[in-house]
């Protein structure tokens, strides 16, 4: 143990001094005042992502030593570290790298030409122990060890405050996943317990190792279905030295938009869900795009013209053929309303004196009256009751506040029902569409661009000025003397200018956030199964090189327009450019407690197959039949109870139980102990009921217990035998 803690520790030795030297350079590009300051902040932003990569040895450096049968020996880690003389030697193997593979897949029967598997323990810096599982011909030695015992240590570990990385216990059939070499859609599905959250998160980390050229450019997106979700994997990628990755739910694609309500009524969520919306949204756009019901006159060069029917339909025919969005297609109906108006006028304007040869005179008129109509306030005014500028969330509030307008647009009449003024989860792949279909104001696009010329003007003048004081003082006295150097001599007043500007040194992760129109290298989607076809239509558009990766569990979908199946999904976008992985077996939830969640399964989705728990904790699971009375008491003992163990707990039950959180937040999280609450109730639902309800179950990684105020439902019969402690 002494040689071992030796070595690992000289590697944190190396690593202690290069990070020292990080630090030093960081603190230095702070003082630093040469150079602009763009390359300042640039070179503090590089110096930040390298001492932030470091940061991965203090969560296990070195986990793993691999002997060869020719005598070779290597050692595997988080990160790479390679000896800083001639040779460069590797001192620790990124788990990522080739060469590490054998670690995770290497087996008595296939041993991939190592004799010995070595599996560290460690706390933090100090190497605690190791166990050596010998592969091959010398499986049967004395002291051969067991490849599970690394793995049952961590799944048996009390959970903490996030989700942990499996860097160190990397299964084979996950190692597979992991290394997939698919430039398409990957499809990871899992029932509960079974680690795809987590596969799917370390094959971001290898691809970013293996592709991070281009995953640098452009970046990655990793979506989730709640805020508490993202929270508690948030901490697996900086661990695997991995940190330049944005992390969102559905509600927040969208930059900018505020998502108060999670969810609608399941009938609207399926309505706005579903691929027929986006005829409704042409419609509500189309709609309002009108032709005036009476002529609207219109005074030009002191003569009085009519916008009617006719000239508008004409206009409107032209901007929508024109194929451009419909804030962007308004100028070209402005151009034909404008051209039609002004020619009516110079035609009553030069009745009886200008003939229709002098074609000089009749462009100057037109000119001089287009010019006149294009600044009266009453014309605009006229235009923006035909064609108005529109943003995504005007036209679609509008159009849930309309009964008239969402007729218009051919909707179900459902799609407008408590609206209220909260935007859901199910509005924003709607409001993103809108986007692209009204596009961009050009009038207001056309008025930023002046106001920042007009800043880098004062900007330069501002320049000229210093420039000027700089000299001033000195210019008489040094008249005479040629070799003398003035800083108009060595800088440019634009030169000078361009440093005022403020120039965008934000690190990928946070621009790409910032960016709706942001495209993505790849994507990962959790709890896949929850999204609608227009939240895919959203996904497809932030990834054109469509490359995903898919993780979840058709049983477990809750949502009313969520997926039934992922060839449904994909087969739209990605024809043929899909695999479909799946993992079997339970490494969280103890076969005590999936006995119990199996029940429920084969009740309500008896074509499912629920995953094989790797282990058994010896605790059963119970139930207590209370009153509504006895409910708090029984909680506060629950949590009274858990209080004083080591790990983590929770209440989970409807949403008017106090203090329990709604089975749909504890998504993809996991406790070492759970209370379910009512589970008739959360039954109650239907197939989303039920789904709620497995999910409920299956968060536990010790211990479960369950609190009913009605009779059990017959799916979880096999609870009544066992009472609570």
């Amino acid at each position: 143990m002494r040689a071992e803690r030796e070595y690992v520790g000289g590697l944190y030795a190396r690593l202690d001094a290069r990070r020292g030297r990080a630090e030093r350079e960081y603190a230095a590009a702070l003082r630093e005042h040469g150079g602009t300051a763009v390359e300042r902040d640039v070179a503090v932003r590089r110096l930040g992502r390298e001492m932030r990569r470091l940061d991965v040895a203090d969560s296990g450096l070195c986990f793993g030593r691999l002997d060869a049968e020719d005598g070779g020996r290597v050692y595997v880690g988080r990160i790479g570290v390679f000896d800083e003389g001639a040779e460069h030697e590797p001192l620790l193997l990124d788990w990522r790298a080739p060469a590490a593979r054998p670690f995770y897949v290497a087996t008595a029967a296939s041993p991939e030409g190592m004799r010995r598997r070595r599996q560290f323990r460690t706390r933090g810096r100090e190497v605690t122990g190791f166990t050596d599982e010998l592969l091959g011909r010398h499986a049967g030695e004395a002291g051969a060890g067991s490849g599970d015992a690394a793995l049952l240590a961590a799944v048996n570990a009390p959970r903490g405050p996030g989700m942990r990385d499996i860097v160190a216990t990397i299964q084979a059939e996950q190692d597979r996943i992991i290394r997939l070499d698919h430039p398409g859609v990957l499809v990871i599905e899992g029932g509960p317990g079974t680690g795809k959250t987590v596969v799917a998160l370390h094959r971001v980390a290898y691809l970013l190792y293996t592709q991070r050229a281009v995953m640098e450019r452009q970046g990655v997106l990793v979506v989730g279905p709640n805020p508490a979700f993202l929270e508690h994997i948030g901490r697996v990628l900086p661990s695997l030295g991995e940190s330049d990755v944005v992390f969102t739910t559905t509600g927040g694609l969208v930059p900018g938009l505020a998502v108060t309500a999670e969810e609608d009524d399941p009938a609207v969520a399926r309505l706005k869900g579903s691929l027929p919306v986006l005829e409704v949204l042409a419609g509500a756009v189309a709609d309002r795009q009108r032709v005036p019901d009476a002529p609207l006159p219109v005074t030009l060069g002191g003569v009085t013209v009519h916008l009617d029917a006719q000239v508008a339909d004409w206009a409107r025919q032209e901007a929508r053929e024109s194929g451009r969005p419909h804030n962007e297609a308004r100028e070209v109906f402005r151009e034909v309303v404008t051209w039609a108006l002004t020619e009516r006028a110079v035609s009553k304007v030069g009745r009886g004196w200008l003939d229709r040869s002098d074609r000089a005179m009749r462009e100057q008129l037109h000119g001089d009256l287009r010019k006149e109509l294009l600044d009266d306030d009453a014309f605009t005014a006229a235009l923006d009751g035909l064609w108005p500028v529109l943003t995504p969330e005007e036209l679609l509030g509008g159009l849930y506040e309309s009964a008239d307008r969402l007729r218009a647009a051919g909707a179900d009449p459902a799609l407008g029902r408590g609206r209220g003024d909260a935007w859901t989860v199910s509005d924003v792949p709607l409001l993103d569409e809108l986007v692209d279909l009204l596009g961009r104001d050009p009038a207001r696009e056309r008025a930023e661009r002046r106001a920042a010329e007009q800043a880098r003007r004062e900007e330069a003048e501002y320049a000229h000025g210093v420039l000027d004081i700089m000299g001033l003082d000195r210019r008489d006295d040094l008249m005479d003397d040629e070799d003398h150097l003035l800083a108009q001599d060595l800088l440019h007043a634009e030169d000078l200018a361009v440093r005022f500007v403020e120039t965008d040194t934000r690190e990928l992760a946070e621009r790409a956030a910032a960016d709706r129109d942001w495209t993505y290298r790849h994507v990962v989607v959790d709890e896949a199964q929850e999204l609608s076809e227009m939240d895919w239509r959203v996904l497809m558009r932030r990834c054109p090189a469509k490359s995903f990766t898919i993780v979840g569990d058709l049983a477990q979908r809750r949502s009313a327009a969520g997926a039934r199946s992922w060839e449904a999904v994909l087969e739209r976008y990605v024809p043929g450019r899909w695999l479909y992985r799946s993992l079997t077996v339970n490494y969280r939830t103890p076969a005590e407690i999936m006995a119990v969640a199996g029940a429920l399964l084969a009740d309500f989705a008896p074509g499912v197959r629920p995953p094989e728990s790797v282990r058994a904790c010896g605790v059963r699971p119970w139930a207590r039949r209370v009153t509504a009375d006895e409910l708090p008491a029984a909680v506060a003992a629950f949590e009274a109870a858990e209080a004083g163990r080591e790990g983590t707990s929770v209440v989970i039950g409807p949403p008017d139980v106090p203090g329990a959180v709604p089975p749909a937040r504890t998504k993809g999280l996991e406790f070492d102990a759970v209370l379910v609450v009512a589970p008739e109730r959360i039954l109650a639902a239907g197939p989303r009921g039920a789904a709620e309800l497995y999910v409920a179950l299956t968060r536990a990684t010790q211990r479960l217990g369950v609190l009913h105020l009605s009779p059990l439902p017959p799916a979880l019969a096999g609870l009544e035998a066992a009472q609570a402690p």
